[in-house]
């Protein structure tokens, strides 16, 4: 990596979730949700261990709403969550501290929610076996207040050194930082989360209309998939603007609904189109981290 930051000072400081239940929004005689065309559903949604899902798999074709690969911590007092979902940053390291699966150490993949409930952490899935709701798991944070000394135009959010390291961005002839992704997002594809914050929480895709999907070549998207975000500014909240640059990765799975799909987890923004995102098959967690299954 050819690109400066000021990492050497950077604090790294603890913040500790515990494994999420699973929830569900609603009243007691109606947990259904509508899909798209107006039909009901009932399908498992975020928080919780999921065995069978896990960065590097498909982000569509579950049966689930918005899914999380891997492991979901939170705190039920609302001032340690927002803390942890804050400094918590993508590709910091996690250590369970209580329960069988204790000394298991796992990496932050990504963020959750409309409201940024959830962090969400891959472990291996034998790891993942030996875990039960309400272990506790301390992630080592460090990220926030990160800047690139060549590119003061470009703000980081949720974004570790050692993603940036792993990734190998550089800066290129055109001064831009250059950025390898899997794909890049249309603005018009962008859902649930605009005008939301950038430091936490996800920015879905729009899934609906598959045609779409598929003439932006996102119809093959996987969880842990590095992206771009084109003329979309999340310098403060998500919203719309030409010529703004973002990257994140995709924390999370499809949905149903209009409006969700695979949730990303915004890591970098320019709004003076600083980025040059590279187009490169599979970039991903899994091979940037070299994640065990």
């Amino acid at each position: 990596m050819n690109v400066r930051t000021n990492s050497e000072r950077l604090v790294s400081v603890s913040v500790m979730g515990q494994i999420a239940s699973p929830g569900f929004p609603g009243l007691p005689a109606e947990p259904y949700r509508l899909d798209a065309d107006g039909k009901p559903f009932l399908l498992p949604t975020y928080g919780g261990i999921v065995y069978n899902v896990s960065v590097g798999d498909s982000a569509y074709g579950w049966l689930a709403d918005t899914i999380h690969p891997g492991v979901s911590i939170s705190l039920k007092d609302d001032m340690g969550n927002r803390g942890l979902n804050l400094f918590a940053c993508v590709g910091n390291t996690a250590v369970v501290m209580s329960g069988d699966a204790r000394g298991a150490k796992g990496v932050v993949s990504g963020k959750s929610g409309r409201f940024s409930e959830q962090v969400i952490i891959h472990f291996a899935k034998a790891d993942r076996l030996k875990m039960a709701i309400g272990d506790k798991i301390n992630v080592r944070s460090v990220g926030v207040g990160m800047e690139l000394a060549n590119h003061p135009d470009i703000k980081l959010k949720s974004c570790s050194p050692e993603f940036l390291e792993n990734l190998e961005v550089t800066t290129g002839a055109d001064g831009k930082l250059h950025v390898p992704v899997v794909a890049v997002v249309p603005p018009h594809l962008l859902g649930s989360g605009a005008g939301l914050t950038s430091e936490g929480g996800s920015l879905h895709i729009q899934s609906a209309d598959k045609s779409a999907l598929k003439e932006a070549g996102l119809d093959g998207l996987r969880l842990g998939d590095v992206v771009a975000l084109s003329d979309y500014d999340s310098s403060w909240n998500h919203g719309y603007l030409r010529g703004a640059v973002g990257i994140g990765v995709i924390g999370q799975g499809d949905s149903p609904r209009a409006g969700h799909g695979p949730g990303i987890t915004l890591l970098m923004t320019s709004a003076l189109n600083g980025i040059n995102p590279v187009v490169t098959p599979g970039v991903n967690l899994k091979s940037v981290f070299s994640l065990q299954e």
